[in-house]
């Protein structure tokens, strides 16, 4: 029991460990590699779906697509909800993406089951092209 590392070996040593006990049974392998945990009544299991996936690791084969790029956040699902006090968040993946900035404006635009979000141009001095009559716009507001 004394070759059983207290923690699993990864890497070029896992490799390398692995090979030397090559003829010995996949479960032996992957104990002596120190891929054992223990229950709470005391018996060792034998954790080869963690040994398989750090064999493959240090082969340089990563099998989590899952995880972003950056290792933060999650993968954008473009569809969002109404929050309980009315509002409509829309994420900073989505600002990123379209290269905006802090301050920049938009006019919204309701329709029948949709609002579209048309971005202002500061630079702009003619809005004829908005769409946008005064009678559109509420006076209340």
């Amino acid at each position: 029991m004394d070759d059983i590392p207290t923690t699993p070996i990864t890497g070029k040593a896992l490799l390398q460990k692995a090979k030397e006990l090559s003829r010995m049974p996949r479960k032996e392998i992957a104990r002596r590699c120190g891929y054992v945990s223990f229950t709470n009544s005391g018996r060792a299991r034998i954790n080869l779906t963690d040994f398989y996936d750090a064999l493959l690791a240090a082969r340089g084969l990563d099998l989590n697509p899952e995880t972003s790029k950056d290792g933060r956040g999650r993968e954008p699902t473009y569809l969002v909800s109404v929050h309980r006090n009315g509002q409509i968040v829309i994420g900073s993946t989505y600002t990123q993406e379209m290269h905006l900035k802090q301050g920049d404006e938009f006019l919204i635009k309701l329709g029948y089951k949709h609002i579209h979000l048309v971005q202002v141009d500061k630079n702009k001095t003619d809005e004829t092209d908005t769409d946008f009559d005064d009678e559109d716009v509420d006076s209340d507001y």
